[in-house]
């Protein structure tokens, strides 16, 4: 796998509200998001999930939202903040070579990884500390940019998920987007 990461600066186009017409945050989560569920998203950006998460999980839930880039980081702060969402978040800085989340073991109902796993230098490390978060029979929706990750490229992906105890239960529809829905065996 790639590991290429976006840069900080690109975060404010992600982040733009014109990407809304052609992916529709609430439209994407809704179906895996309820309120008060602990969301952990891996590579937040500016927040362009994280803000709809945070008000899909409601204010019994949480959003982790862990990131390598503290300039990303602190755009996101500052969006929660402005939109009254940032006691529902919990905003980390992580090392390129681990996100450090043994304190979530087993307590996260849904992971979310859209546009980012192509960006790490090899997806079995990061499907196996994800897993180790998910509570059991915990989802991970996982999404990538189509035409930029190739459809061999993501059933790699898929295969390090397998090896990290998750299966694939759904391939949903995501537009722009190569997507599945993977569960947490046992």
């Amino acid at each position: 796998m790639s590991h290429r990461v976006c840069p900080w600066w690109l975060g404010y186009v992600l982040a733009s509200p014109v990407r809304r017409l052609f992916q529709d945050p609430i439209q994407i989560l809704t179906p895996y998001v309820q309120a008060g569920m602990t969301v952990l998203e891996p590579g937040p950006g500016m927040g362009f999930f994280t803000l709809p998460l945070a008000r899909l999980v409601g204010p019994s839930g949480c959003v982790v939202a862990v990131d390598i880039q503290p300039k990303m980081l602190a755009s996101l702060k500052r969006r929660l903040k402005r939109a009254g969402l940032l006691d529902r978040a919990d905003i980390r800085l992580v090392q390129p070579n681990t996100m450090g989340l043994s304190d979530l073991a087993g307590k996260v109902d849904l992971a979310i990884a859209i546009a980012m796993v192509h960006e790490l230098p090899e997806g079995n490390h990061f499907f196996e500390e994800v897993a180790a978060t998910l509570k059991p029979s915990g989802c991970v929706l996982l999404a990538e940019p189509a035409g930029h990750v190739e459809p061999p490229m993501f059933e790699a992906e898929l295969q390090a998920a397998k090896k990290a105890g998750l299966e694939t239960i759904d391939r949903p529809e995501i537009r722009r987007s190569i997507a599945a829905v993977l569960r947490k065996l046992g």
